[in-house]
């Protein structure tokens, strides 16, 4: 992968919390398995959370206010010459690529328009829409605040504890946030939220089709990401490789829900399932990046 230097970051797309003090209190109880309780290690709870796209926020949560983020530091950073040696800029420049590409595929595909989302940066934790959030939760999207949110030092624990060490795990996770932004457009998420309250005994099994939905449009941003460019006419991408591609699939294998068990020492347990095997995950990318097509990730309409 090389991103190009003459590409202008567009720090409007975030906002840096960085430094704010963030939500304090309780961060947002994990989704799954009743919580945090039985989760082993902040790794595992922090990986459940990101295969979770933090929709669990929604239900988990009675809403709360959010604090203001201030991005003169990142301005002046992304600014530089050196700008992409830097991990907040050059994941700034993923969030402009990701966006850019929905901006024309979305009314495209689905004769929607695009409503751009802003990616919080934040530290520790932080208030959202959602409610008071911590950096255990993960990366997530909120839909009451139509935000996404980071922090990125998850990136570190990502490669250290769970080995997906290519550079190109971040932009995956950042399309996929962006996944559950588009699906909150389209409506997606909502109404799986109506199918899961009349149907409670296929809860997890609607969940895994809005990751793995997720998960395809995230592979189908990746097809066309060097096709993405600023607002001058810049690309934003020089070249994305076979091996890139390979790092975002690598990635998806490692967070799926039997993956996570192992993980956590607890046996694999399909009914506990709520966003994907492994397998499921990375066919699903895999779908979404060899058809470019996000009509191709359609998960609802029949069997996975």
């Amino acid at each position: 992968m090389e991103l190009n230097e003459n590409a202008r970051v567009d720090t409007s797309q975030v906002e840096d919390r960085r430094g704010s003090g963030g939500g304090g209190g309780m961060g947002v109880p994990i989704p799954i398995g009743g919580g945090r309780g039985g989760i082993v290690g902040l790794i595992i709870a922090v990986l459940v959370a990101l295969v979770g796209g933090g929709f669990g926020l929604n239900a988990a949560t009675n809403g709360g206010g959010s604090e203001q983020g201030d991005n003169t530091s990142l301005e002046q950073k992304c600014s530089a010459e050196d700008a992409l040696k830097q991990l907040d800029c050059r994941n700034t420049l993923y969030v402009n690529s990701i966006q850019a590409y929905w901006r024309t595929a979305m009314p495209e595909v689905f004769g929607e328009q695009y409503k751009p989302s802003k990616t919080v940066f934040f530290s520790q934790n932080v208030s959202t829409g959602c409610g008071a959030a911590d950096s255990g939760v993960g990366p997530f999207y909120c839909p009451a605040d139509d935000l996404v949110y980071i922090d990125l030092t998850f990136y570190r624990l990502l490669a250290d504890q769970l080995g997906a060490e290519g550079e190109f795990a971040q932009p995956y996770v950042l399309a996929h946030e962006y996944g559950h932004h588009v699906q909150d457009l389209l409506g997606t998420e909502a109404q799986m939220r109506r199918q899961q309250q009349r149907d409670p005994q296929n809860a997890n099994a609607l969940s895994v089709k809005l990751e793995l939905q997720a998960d395809c449009y995230a592979g189908a941003w990746a097809k066309n990401a060097t096709g993405t460019s600023d607002e001058q006419g810049q690309k934003i991408f020089k070249s994305i490789t076979d091996q890139d591609i390979q790092q975002a699939i690598d990635t998806a294998e490692k967070i799926g829900d039997d993956a996570i068990q192992q993980r956590s020492g607890r046996p694999v347990n399909p009914d506990e399932f709520t966003h994907g095997t492994s397998e499921q995950r990375k066919q699903w990318f895999t779908k979404g990046f060899s058809t470019g097509d996000p009509k191709a990730c359609d998960t609802f309409g029949g069997t996975l």
